[in-house]
């Protein structure tokens, strides 16, 4: 798979952090996740999004003692719309607008050479429809603007018990459970493992991966009695691909509802892990079991860009926005396996 990746020049990872939706906890979880000299070592991190904004969420959570607003670097993002219509809590048009301005600046700039990677802070899909930007989400929007038609999203934690890592890439995303026997073929399943396999060794320098995919139907089709989906192709898919390649190790279908035993166990250290990443067939079968182990400290990865893109694994929690409780960790998070994957790839 050839595609055009942005140039690497420099040594220390240069990371545009979007700020989300400005009516969400967007700009709190970044301003939050700066505080954290963990988080801004060793990096270049630029603020994509509105400084007004910005600042009166900085003075709100009183970070004079932890941030000096003078050291922040922020890019003054303009959209159609006021800032004063913008209200903390309550997600509407001119934040929708604002939101995908910021998302089009940085993709741009990255898309320029100015940053090897995007952070990007939680939108509402509801208030991009409301301002007319008919995208599913950031992930599809990323993709348009790079010229990427086959991509993914890898959802990555690390565990505080054990440092296990869980890697868990959806072949279908966000489309009706109804829609999915119909969108899974075997041309989709097999661009969505190169995908895959391809990130594991460049990105994370696994040479070999070992892979798991899941079965569609219960106990994966129980040889065609619970669905035939399983026996009329993705076990003969299955076979040609571990024929095929040679560089990894492909095990399935592994029954959904026992796939998740050994990386919940490895996840609590009870377990050695057993494989490097899990292939979902579509969103909650690889959702859930990622958000029930790492809520806060998943992050969402679009594999297939020619540039690292990372983003928290939650919304935009409109119901907290402005109290100063939204948690930053899963931001945290971002930032710093944005920063590992930059410099894995000039490694």
């Amino acid at each position: 798979m050839k595609k055009l990746l942005i140039e690497i020049k420099n040594t220390i990872p240069r990371l545009a952090v979007t700020m989300g939706d400005p009516g969400g906890i967007g700009p709190e979880i970044v301003l939050k996740a700066l505080a954290d000299p963990s988080v801004t070592e060793n990096c270049d991190l630029t603020i994509v999004g509105s400084p007004q904004i910005l600042q009166e969420t900085y003075q709100q959570l009183s970070l004079e003692k932890v941030v000096n607003w003078e050291s922040l670097k922020i890019l003054d993002v303009e959209f159609d719309g006021k800032l004063e219509d913008i209200c903390l809590g309550k997600g509407n048009a001119v934040s929708g607008e604002a939101s995908f301005c910021y998302m089009e600046k940085a993709i741009a700039q990255t898309l320029a050479g100015e940053f090897e990677g995007i952070v990007t802070a939680p939108i509402s899909k509801t208030c991009w429809q409301m301002a007319g930007h008919k995208y599913p989400g950031q992930t599809e929007l990323l993709a348009e603007k790079a010229g990427v038609k086959k991509f993914g999203m890898l959802f990555v934690a690390c565990s505080p018990h054990s440092n296990f890592v869980l890697r868990s890439l959806l072949a279908t995303t966000h489309i009706p459970l109804s829609q999915v026997p119909l969108a899974l073929t075997p041309e989709l399943m097999s661009w969505k493992l190169e995908l895959l396999v391809e990130s594991l060794q460049k990105d994370f320098g696994i040479s070999r991966p070992k892979i798991a995919v899941a079965g569609l139907n219960p106990h994966s089709g129980e040889n065609g009695q619970l669905g035939t989906e399983e026996k009329d192709w993705l076990i003969p898919w299955l076979e040609k691909e571990s024929d095929r390649r040679r560089d990894i190790e492909l095990d399935g279908p592994v029954p959904p509802d026992t796939m998740w035993v050994k990386p919940g166990q490895a996840w609590l250290g009870l377990a050695a892990k057993t494989y490097d990443a899990y292939l979902a067939l579509y969103h909650d079968q690889g959702l859930i079991p990622v958000k029930l182990m790492a809520f806060d400290l998943a992050v969402n990865t679009t594999i297939g860009l020619p540039f690292i893109r990372t983003s928290p694994d939650h919304g935009t929690a409109f119901d907290i926005a402005g109290q100063g409780i939204a948690d930053a960790t899963s931001m945290k998070a971002a930032i710093k396996l944005g920063k590992e994957l930059i410099l894995q790839r000039i490694n």
